[in-house]
C-alpha cells in the first residue's frame, strides 16, 4: 500500500509540473555549454547527462553505456564530455560533476523495471548498476540525486541487502 501511494504522488508531482520544471533546469543548464567542434579528425561535444543519456547544447542525444554510467556513478546534471573518433567510436569523459547528496530508499521492481522510492518519490535506476551490486526489490539503496533541482533518476552508490535476502545467501 505504501509503495502504491509513492507511485501515486509520484504520478501526480509529473502531471501537475514536475516534468516541466526538470525540462526548464535542462534548458537552462544547455545554454551553459561549449558549442561542438573539431579537434584533428575527432568531433568533441559537451552534454549533460539527464540519468540515462547525454544531451548537448544543440539537443542532440547521445547514448552513454549504462555499464560506464553506472561505475562512474554519474547523476543527472553531470557535464561530460563526448569524444567521437574517426573511426566512429564514442569515448566520454565527466568534466564538471554536479553537487550531489545522498539519500536511502528502498529497491523496488515493477513492470520490468528497478526503481528506488526515497523521500516519498520513485526514482528510475539503470539495471546495470543494479545487477553490479546484485540488488533485490526490498534492499535498502543509498542512492545519490543532485542537491538542486527535480530528477527521475539516481545513481546507486551502494545496496544494503534486506534481512531476508541476507539470510538466504548465509
Amino acid at each position: 500500500a505504501e509503495s502504491s501511494v509513492r507511485s501515486a504522488r509520484q504520478l501526480l508531482n509529473d502531471i501537475t509540473g514536475g516534468k516541466a520544471a526538470s525540462a526548464k533546469h535542462v534548458d537552462e543548464s544547455l545554454t551553459d555549454l561549449s558549442p561542438a567542434k573539431t579537434q584533428g579528425d575527432d568531433k568533441i561535444v559537451e552534454g549533460l547527462f539527464d540519468g540515462e543519456k547525454m544531451i548537448a547544447k544543440d539537443k542532440n542525444e547521445y547514448p552513454i553505456p549504462a555499464n560506464y554510467a553506472s561505475k562512474s556513478k554519474l547523476v543527472a546534471g553531470d557535464i561530460l564530455k563526448l569524444t567521437i573518433k574517426s573511426d566512429g567510436s564514442f569515448v566520454y569523459k565527466q568534466i564538471a560533476p554536479t553537487p550531489r547528496k545522498h539519500i536511502m530508499g528502498t529497491l523496488t521492481y515493477d513492470n520490468g523495471k528497478y526503481k528506488v522510492l526515497a523521500n516519498g518519490k520513485v526514482f528510475n535506476v539503470l539495471l546495470a548498476s543494479v545487477t553490479y551490486y546484485r540488488g533485490e526489490a526490498g534492499d535498502k539503496v543509498s542512492l545519490m540525486v543532485p542537491e538542486e533541482g527535480n530528477t527521475e533518476w539516481g545513481a546507486i552508490d551502494s545496496i544494503i541487502p534486506s534481512s531476508e535476502s541476507a539470510i538466504v545467501e548465509a
